[in-house]
């Protein structure tokens, strides 16, 4: 059985609870913290706001049901379509959607060699 790590992030008052595998965890932490830094060069509007990294859990037990895991895919798949809508080609936006890339693409092979 594969093992996952729950990534807790932060967008405004909403938390988002994101599970990855374990060995990819620290990529999608680190790749956050990137965009975070590099994010405030790009010059276009529609610029996507980006959650804060607040946790990595080895687990987590829901106590409201508002609350559920998106997995890590499905979450790369959503910042991948946000930052490629980004209206802006010149660096650092092709780097980052690079970066993102490389991290969807690892996680489309895991999901289909474990799953």
């Amino acid at each position: 059985m594969a093992d996952f790590k729950i990534i807790l992030l932060q967008d405004d008052a909403d938390l988002i609870f994101v599970e990855m595998p374990a060995t990819h965890a620290y990529q999608l932490t680190a790749l956050l913290f990137r965009l975070h830094k590099e994010a405030g060069k790009l010059t276009a509007n529609n610029v996507p706001v980006l959650p804060q990294v607040v946790a990595e859990c080895a687990q987590v037990d829901f106590l409201q049901d508002q609350y559920n895991t998106i997995s890590g895919l499905d979450y790369i798949n959503r910042l991948e379509a946000a930052f490629a809508a980004i209206d802006e080609r010149s660096y650092p936006i092709i780097s980052l959607l690079t970066e993102i890339r490389a991290l969807q693409a690892q996680l489309e092979q895991w999901y289909e060699e474990e799953m």
